[in-house]
């Protein structure tokens, strides 16, 4: 302990003696001599370098929503939730721009369209709203469209396809921003043997909060053969628009015996 505040004592001397330096060279610069300032500078450069960077990840970590968050409102009865990586934490690419068909943003988005010049962007966002609870959001900025279909398609982990049964309600919540109107279609894809069943929902983009629920009781499911779940947002008449998804949460509870 007795070492820790040494150290700490230490650090705040070193700071204090750095900081007066530059303040001194500051004050003298209108006045030195130009070698001098020369190398002053190149090495104020050097430290500047180092500082903004240490202040860009700084501020990138301590702002509020916190990256990697887990943190979103789910039914009570919930025996498996999920925030995809992208609304969660920093991707090593975190854009695409005139993305072709088929280009992922992380590991888990695909986008998918049948352009034949791709004028669309992909792109990651850090939220920084109070009300979000997500830390990023995903942007889809189209220009030009020429294609008669676009889609952002999301894979879901194994978690979510392993003990699935026919009696889950499997519920998706988001956050959409739009320039201007549009609909937004949600598809769900279970996979289960050679077969895909498919059950689509429109996203009622009147809410703020959008939340949509996939009812596999009206599916023709196999519960001994699920493979893989996937979603695809399926977006109509997307041409000239900027579309925003700050948040998409992904929940499943068994429906309540009747």
């Amino acid at each position: 302990m007795a070492l820790m505040k040494s150290n700490a004592a230490w650090r705040r001397a070193l700071y204090r003696i750095t900081l007066r330096r530059w303040q001194r060279a500051a004050q003298r610069a209108k006045d030195a001599k130009l070698e001098a300032l020369r190398t002053e500078r190149a090495e104020a450069r050097k430290i500047k370098s180092q500082l903004d960077r240490l202040i860009h990840i700084a501020d990138e970590r301590l702002a509020l929503p916190m990256v990697g968050s887990h943190a979103f409102d789910k039914p009570f009865d919930s025996d498996w939730a999920w925030r995809p990586e992208l609304w969660r934490g920093p991707l090593p690419t975190p854009s695409l721009s005139s993305a072709e068909t088929k280009s992922m943003l992380g590991d888990e988005v695909t986008l998918f369209h049948d352009c034949r010049y791709s004028e669309l962007t992909l792109r990651q966002l850090r939220n920084r709203r109070e009300a979000d609870l997500a830390p990023y959001g995903l942007r889809l900025d189209v220009f030009k469209f020429d294609g008669s279909f676009l889609s952002v398609v999301v894979d879901l982990p194994e978690a979510a396809a392993n003990g699935l049964l026919r009696k889950h309600l499997l519920r998706i919540q988001t956050i959409v921003e739009c320039e201007k109107p549009l609909e937004i279609f949600a598809r769900l894809n279970v996979k289960h043997g050679p077969n895909t069943e498919q059950i689509v929902r429109e996203l009622p983009l009147n809410q703020q909060d959008v939340m949509v629920e996939f009812d596999l009781a009206y599916s023709k499911m196999n519960e001994k053969r699920v493979e893989r779940i996937w979603l695809d947002l399926i977006f109509e008449g997307p041409e000239m628009n900027q579309v925003t998804l700050r948040d998409l949460t992904f929940s499943r509870r068994p429906r309540a015996e009747l």
